[in-house]
Formats: structure tokens, C-alpha cells, sequence
């Protein structure tokens, strides 16, 4: 067991007024496993890349350890898959390698074939493994889950368990509750560590929430109560100022000079306690800023005419003349949430595409009713362009409704005249599900809309479907999204 200590961190970007942290200091004992959240632009990515020394900062980083992370950057992917772990961990042996995938429940028949010819689930666990058999090293894994369907996910859990020593950012609340012990937390104001998992950290910051919201009004009252006294000191000291010279003793410099050493007196006196009362705003200003605003976000559905919207029957999606799952029958109509599981390359979101009306080849029936107004989120966001007013003009959505819905996800106004390429992808899929929700239609179809999105967010998205329930299909591999949202389950089986 050793220490990682951090004292008096402080960074800023150049291109920002802002830091995004300062004067940090906490410490970090090298056996924990920690869970890395906040709210995406809150400098999660950065504060790895501060660890990993990639960035200038001031203040002290120190550590018995080496860090590495993950993803771990594979330069030639066409390499075999056991030559890629030797790469990363030259010294460990073949019975290694084997007990770790073993783990992972995972076949080592992987270990033989190209890296790129890997799916992304068996390219992370041949990444993790490596990584971790590499040894004297403290992980720092960003977000392993994206993509990944839930028997992969559940797979990694029993993975992580058996080990320690890492800090995982993850935006999955049921897989941060299984895998971690210590929750580490970016908020507005500060760091903090605390123990227990994602669960009891939500917790203790409701309380904490609860509290200072009363503190805040408190504040608030104070802060009003202090400007009313400033304005009136300021007022004060003015009239003491003017009095010297509108003395009515009439020629007598001695008392003039005696009212002016007075007022001279008065002055100094009035703006100490000026200065004062400003500093006690100031501090008090300062106390107002950590909690996470968690606005409610607005769905503006369609009910259509025609109910059910979608009937299928013994359908398959094909690939090349294959069937890819079992027939499935069903139906969507009005109001329902239907959330498609199965593992990855299974056809869920050809069924999406197809709805969206893309040419997929299929056996069976399916009918989706004429002049449905369909609101789509890609699971992609490479060919996301131009600035928010732009986006918002090409997707014929009204910008302020559409900027007001990201304000609320929590991207700053000064985001909003950046290029949407040079967005984090968490702020990328925000954008989407902005456009989407900005939209009124008669069905929201979502493929895996939560890759990089954070908890806070995710939990108004909830709250949102909930409140205004719209007809939507999603494909997602969030358990406690799915739980909390789905009204049925379609699930595909090979």
C-alpha cells in the first residue's frame, strides 16, 4: 500500500478565463478502487492527464506508482491479439495471459487472431488484461463500458473485483455500485473523496444538496441584507465627506480644521467597514456555488391518430441472405417505451434503421404506419459540424428552445460559439438528444443514446421521459436507464 498525493493543484487552459481546478489537495491510497464522476466539461479526461503528466499544472503531484491508461493506444492493430499483451507485458507467461481471460469468461481462441479483427468488447478485455498483468501500476481507466452490451459489462464486474488499485470513470450507475469502493467527485467548488459507492455517494449528496439549498437561502438574505448596508455606508461616508466643506463657522480656520480632522475620521471609519461588509458578501457569494443544478428538461410528444404505430410478425433482420436472430413478434403503440437488448452485432439497431426507414433486408412482416414524424439520435456523432446555430438552422429546430435544453445538461454559454468537433463526445451526444427532445414527433427512436453521457444528466433524461412519456424505441446498455424507463423489453437472441 503507498500514497498518491496531490497538494495545492491548480490548471487552467490558456484559451479559458476560468481554472478548472485550484488549489486542489486530497489523497489517494493506491489499494482503493475509485469511481471518477461528474458532469461532462467538469475536467474528468483532464485531471487523468494531469496524473499522467501530460499537461502543465502548478502545485505537487507525488507517487510510488506508475500510471497507465486506458484505453491503451495500440499502434499496430493488425498484430495478433497475444502479441499486442506481450507488448504492453513482456514478462509475464502464456498461463498468465490464460487466467486472466479465464476471468473474463472469455475464450482464448482470441488470443490468435488480428487485433483489428477483434469485436470493441474483446478489444477492451485484451487491453485490460494486458494492463493489468503489467504490474507495480495504478490504472486509470476512462470509460471501458461504452458500447459494450450487458453481458459484456457484467462480465468486467466479475473482472474488476477481483482486482484493485485504480480510478474507473464510468457514467453507469449499477456498474460503478458493483466494481468500486470509493467515490471521487468533481463538483462545482472542489474534490472530494468519499467511501462507498455510487449509491451512497448519491445519498449523502442529496443530504448534502437538501442542506445547502436551506444554506443558500440563508445566504441569499445575508447577501441582501449586507448590499442594503454597504449602499448606506457608502451613502454615509458621502455626507461626512461633504460636511467639511459646509461648515457654517464663519472664519474660523481652527474649526473648520476641527470638523474636517472629524469628518476625516468618519470617512476612514465608514469605508473600513465598507470593505468590510464587501468581503462578508464575497465569502458568503462563494458558499452558494456546489450544488448541481438538475433542471428539468421538456419533451414535446405527438400522439398520432393511428394506434398500434408498429406491428411486426416473424421478423428477422438479414445480413447478406442470414438470418441474425430468432423471429420476434410485436407491437408499439402510443405511450410505449420499448427498450431493444442482446449483445453486440445482434441487429438491434438495423431494427431502428429500418424503422427510420433505411433499405434493410428481412424475413417476416412489419408495418409502420404512414406519416409517422419520427425524431432520431444516432449512435454515432462523427459527422456532427458547424456551431450550435448552425446545427440548430441545417435540423430545423428552433435554436432557443434547442441551446436552452443543453443549458440544462450543463454546457456553459461560452460553449455555445465553439465547432461541435471540438466538443468532448459526452457534449457531442448532448447535442443530439437536444435536437431530439426540441422536436415534436410521434416517435423518438435513440440508438444507445448515453455513451458518454454523464449521471446527472442521464438522471434528467429519466425524469423527462418519465414526465412527459413519448412513444420512443431505444437501444441502450444502461440497466438502471432501461429499469427506470422501459415499459417493455425486446430482446433478440441468436
Amino acid at each position: 500500500m503507498s500514497l498518491i498525493n496531490v497538494n495545492n493543484l491548480t490548471f487552467g487552459y490558456e484559451e479559458n478565463i476560468n481554472n478548472v481546478f485550484e488549489n486542489v489537495s486530497f489523497n489517494i491510497d493506491t489499494d482503493w478502487k475509485l469511481g471518477l464522476i461528474g458532469r461532462n466539461g467538469k475536467g474528468k479526461t483532464t485531471f487523468l492527464r494531469l496524473l499522467l503528466g501530460k499537461y502543465k499544472y502548478t502545485g505537487t503531484i507525488t507517487k510510488n506508482v506508475e500510471f497507465d491508461y486506458f484505453p491503451f493506444e495500440v499502434k499496430n492493430k493488425e498484430k495478433m491479439a497475444i502479441e499486442i499483451v506481450n507488448e504492453i507485458a513482456p514478462n509475464v507467461g502464456d498461463w498468465e495471459i490464460i487466467k486472466e481471460l479465464n476471468l473474463l469468461n472469455t475464450d482464448i481462441e482470441i488470443l490468435y487472431r488480428n487485433f483489428n479483427l477483434l469485436s470493441g468488447g474483446e478489444q477492451i478485455k485484451i487491453l485490460l488484461i494486458s494492463l493489468f498483468l503489467k504490474g507495480n501500476n495504478f490504472l486509470l481507466i476512462d470509460e471501458p463500458t461504452n458500447h459494450l452490451d450487458i453481458e459484456t459489462r457484467n462480465n468486467l464486474v466479475q473482472y474488476l473485483n477481483k482486482k484493485k488499485g485504480f480510478i474507473l470513470v464510468s457514467h453507469d450507475r449499477k456498474f460503478l455500485d458493483k466494481v468500486v469502493d470509493h467515490i471521487i467527485s468533481i463538483n462545482n467548488t472542489n474534490i472530494e473523496i468519499q467511501k462507498g459507492n455510487f449509491s451512497s455517494w448519491q445519498e449523502n449528496k442529496n443530504k448534502q444538496d437538501k442542506f445547502e439549498t436551506t444554506q443558500n437561502e440563508r445566504l441569499k438574505k445575508d447577501i441582501e441584507r449586507l448590499q442594503i448596508a454597504s449602499k448606506n455606508t457608502a451613502n454615509w461616508s458621502d455626507k461626512i465627506e461633504k460636511s467639511k466643506y459646509n461648515t457654517t463657522n464663519s472664519g474660523s480656520s481652527i474649526d473648520r480644521g476641527y470638523v474636517g480632522h472629524q469628518a476625516a475620521k468618519m470617512m476612514k471609519k465608514s469605508k473600513v467597514m465598507e470593505k468590510r461588509i464587501e468581503k462578508s458578501i464575497e465569502e458568503k457569494s462563494n458558499l452558494l456555488n456546489n450544488i448541481d443544478r438538475n433542471d428539468n428538461l421538456k419533451i414535446t410528444p405527438l400522439e398520432s391518430r393511428k394506434n398500434p404505430l408498429i406491428i411486426a410478425n416473424d421478423f428477422q433482420i438479414k445480413y447478406n441472405n442470414k438470418e441474425i436472430f430468432n423471429q420476434i413478434s410485436f407491437e408499439i403503440k402510443n405511450g410505449d417505451r420499448i427498450a431493444i437488448t442482446g449483445k453486440n452485432g445482434i441487429g438491434k439497431s438495423s431494427i431502428l434503421k429500418l424503422i427510420i426507414g433505411n433499405q434493410i433486408q428481412y424475413n417476416g412482416n412489419i408495418k409502420i404506419a404512414n406519416d409517422l414524424k419520427i425524431s432520431y439520435v444516432s449512435q454515432s456523432t462523427e459527422n456532427l459540424k458547424g456551431n450550435l446555430k448552425e446545427f440548430a438552422n441545417e435540423n430545423k429546430v428552433d435554436e432557443s428552445i434547442f441551446k436552452a435544453m443543453l443549458s440544462k445538461m450543463g454546457i456553459s454559454n461560452s460553449e455555445f460559439n465553439k465547432n461541435i468537433q471540438e466538443m468532448s463526445e459526452g457534449q457531442k451526444k448532448k447535442v443530439l438528444i437536444a435536437k431530439s427532445i426540441s422536436e415534436s414527433a410521434n416517435i423518438y427512436i435513440w440508438d444507445e443514446p448515453l455513451n458518454y453521457i454523464d449521471i446527472l444528466t442521464r438522471i434528467q433524461i429519466e425524469e423527462a421521459l418519465i414526465k412527459y412519456k413519448p412513444t420512443i424505441i431505444f437501444v441502450e446498455h444502461d440497466e438502471t436507464f432501461i429499469k427506470n424507463i422501459a415499459t417493455k423489453i425486446i430482446h433478440l437472441d441468436n
